[in-house]
């Protein structure tokens, strides 16, 4: 008999195995299926709430700032993110605006926060409310942030245009680089590891805990 905390469900087959305790760099592996069963957080819980704060001063940057500015026969022009989906939208192109302005505004900002939701709580031991919604929320957003490609776009488009006039890059380009690095790390936590973390957390109890027992042997 083991309690819910110690077992572990494996999403290739469905069996249940006590949960390995693992040391820095290892990852475990299903017996039956090969599917990864969990892996050492190493130093990832510590890093992720300083790396998500940054990432929020760093999208507020590349949101407020000009990406690039360009001057041609003496006429400099220069643009926001949000200055660009309205001059998209003016031009007819409403469709095109929505679809930029969820993928590289609305859902990152929407996934970073729930992220500084959940943490700030979890790192004083507790769990906040709606904690697993919000998870699976997380979880169903991250398709949805493509930061990295409108920042592809944006300098395959300098590239074009530098050609024809002078461009210079912005504040926002450098705070878009810097963010979709940092982007990468922060949306490449696992997510199982919230709930190791609640799990731990002094008087916190997962959905549905209670004495269960396991149908495998240990990983």
């Amino acid at each position: 008999m083991f309690e819910v905390s110690d077992v572990v469900v494996c999403e290739g087959c469905d069996a249940v195995w006590r949960k390995p305790q693992l040391r820095p760099r290892e990852v475990a592996h299903c017996p039956r299926c090969a599917t990864e069963l969990a892996r050492h957080p190493g130093a990832q819980r510590q890093r992720i709430l300083p790396l998500t704060v940054a990432s929020l001063i760093l999208f507020a940057i590349a949101n407020l700032f000009p990406i690039v500015e360009i001057e041609l026969r003496g006429l400099r022009s220069q643009t926001t993110l949000l200055g660009a989906v309205i001059a998209l939208a003016k031009e007819g192109m409403s469709e095109v605006a929505l679809l930029v302005l969820a993928t590289t505004l609305a859902f990152p900002l929407l996934q970073l926060c729930i992220l500084l939701y959940l943490l700030v709580p979890l790192a004083r031991t507790r769990r906040p409310p709606g904690f697993s919604t919000l998870v699976r929320a997380m979880q169903s957003l991250r398709p949805w942030g493509m930061i990295e490609v409108f920042l592809l776009g944006v300098l395959v488009a300098i590239v074009k245009l530098s050609s024809m006039a002078s461009v210079v890059p912005g504040t926002a380009l450098w705070a878009f680089v810097g963010l979709t690095v940092l982007l990468t790390s922060v949306l490449s936590f696992d997510p199982r590891t919230f709930w190791e973390v609640a799990f731990e957390s002094a008087n916190v109890e997962a959905p549905g805990a209670g004495p269960t027992s396991a149908s495998g042997h240990g990983a």
